[in-house]
């Protein structure tokens, strides 16, 4: 039990703390005020290190800035209380009651947080490095810029969390509830996330870099489990089973969508805007995308990537050498129809004899001014193209359809 008379002593606050300390301690370390009723009291930066708070009572106290190293927290009441900038190293949580508790900038690090209750509680910056938050309740909890490094998190339920800018290199997130939470720029570099509920996730950004991923369930409770192994395909599962529209919009990508390539200075950006505007009237959905500065990796697998999101593509090689080098990645590795174009008087480049080996490369379209161009573009330009698209499709549904048995 708690000492009654310690206990007096911190109910009268400050400047008897003060005087207290002058006559018996130059400190408060090591006192037992386990199950002690505290509620309210200030204790603001108070060194309270290796004492017995079990069980306290403290609800909305102020211990910031205290300093409670090696403390016993267990069962301890703090909702709403405030910990901001105290030090907590090595203390023992668990089983402790923080809902809504103020946390900023708190040093948790190798905290003891089993089985806390951490709901909504507020923990921007802190730093929760090797914690120990198995089957914490951290639902709603405010975690941006945290240090969750090292952290055991098996069962710990995340959900609406809001993790951005959080580390979590190394943690351990095995069976962790992740529903809905935010995970913004976070950083799971080799951190296991196995086996988690991952409903709802917001995953942008994420450091992934040798992180285990398997077995993460994209839906909701009560439902059939449909399991991804990795976080941010989770969030596009989870977009596919769930929003009719996103389904709608790829269809419409896959069949609709023309990549536009091409030098974006003044006088070719004119062209490239005016095809823009007939590519639409035509009923496509043009995607036009500048390659006036130098050709970098990932500019190189962005291209690629709307190549394949693509029906076809044209390419106005004018003066254009950066789309002659992402045409080096697109013709032999995306099978999406090429349609070159290039204005009358330059020289196709060398390259060219090695793009047409690849059937889905179309002969060069050669026109004189944009003016010329435009009214037999459909002709000479986009049904060319969408035929190539067409054949492609009936050549790939050919090779998927079974053949049947031999009599």
């Amino acid at each position: 039990m708690a000492n009654a008379a310690h206990v007096d002593v911190l109910r009268l606050g400050g400047d008897a703390i003060a005087e207290w300390r002058k006559d018996q301690t130059p400190d408060a370390s090591g006192l037992d005020l386990s199950d002690a009723t505290l509620d309210g009291i200030r204790l603001r930066g108070l060194d309270l290190k290796f004492s017995n708070l079990s069980g306290v009572l403290a609800a909305s106290a102020d211990f910031s800035r205290s300093n409670l190293n090696g403390s016993k927290m267990t069962r301890a009441h703090l909702v709403d209380g405030d910990l901001s900038d105290a030090i907590c190293e090595g203390a023992d949580f668990s089983g402790a009651r923080l809902r809504g508790a103020k946390l900023r900038r708190t040093n948790l690090r190798g905290t003891d947080l089993r089985g806390a209750n951490l709901m909504d509680a507020f923990l921007p910056n802190a730093d929760l490095t090797g914690a120990k938050l198995q089957g914490a309740d951290l639902t709603g909890a405010y975690l941006p810029l945290a240090n969750l490094t090292e952290a055991r998190l098996e069962g710990a339920n995340l959900t609406r969390a809001r993790l951005s800018n959080a580390k979590l290199r190394h943690a351990n997130l095995t069976g962790a509830n992740l529903t809905s939470a935010q995970l913004i720029q976070t950083d799971l570099t080799e951190a296991t996330v196995s086996g988690c509920r991952v409903y709802g996730i917001a995953a942008w950004g994420l450091t992934l870099d040798g992180a285990e991923q398997n077995d993460l369930i994209v839906t909701p409770p009560r439902e059939p489990q449909v399991t991804v192994d990795d976080l941010e395909v989770a969030q596009f599962i989870y977009l596919l089973l769930n929003n009719k529209n996103i389904r709608r919009v790829i269809d419409t990508v896959g069949s609709k969508a023309v990549l536009i390539l091409g030098r974006f200075t003044p006088e070719r950006k004119a062209v490239l805007d005016a095809l823009r505007q007939e590519i639409r009237e035509l009923n496509y959905l043009p995607i036009l995308f500048d390659f006036d500065a130098a050709a970098t990796r990932s500019r190189m697998e962005t291209v690629n990537t709307l190549a394949l999101l693509s029906r076809f593509v044209v390419a106005d090689i004018t003066d254009a050498r950066t789309v002659l080098q992402e045409l080096q990645g697109i013709v032999p590795g995306t099978q999406t129809p090429v349609q070159p174009i290039l204005i009358s008087g330059q020289a196709e480049p060398g390259m060219f004899d090695f793009f047409r080996r690849y059937p889905w490369f179309l002969p060069v379209v050669e026109y004189s001014s944009v003016d010329t161009l435009l009214p037999s573009l459909k002709e000479m330009v986009i049904d060319p193209a969408d035929a190539m698209a067409e054949q492609l499709i009936q050549e790939l549904d050919r090779i998927r359809k079974p053949r049947s048995p031999q009599p």
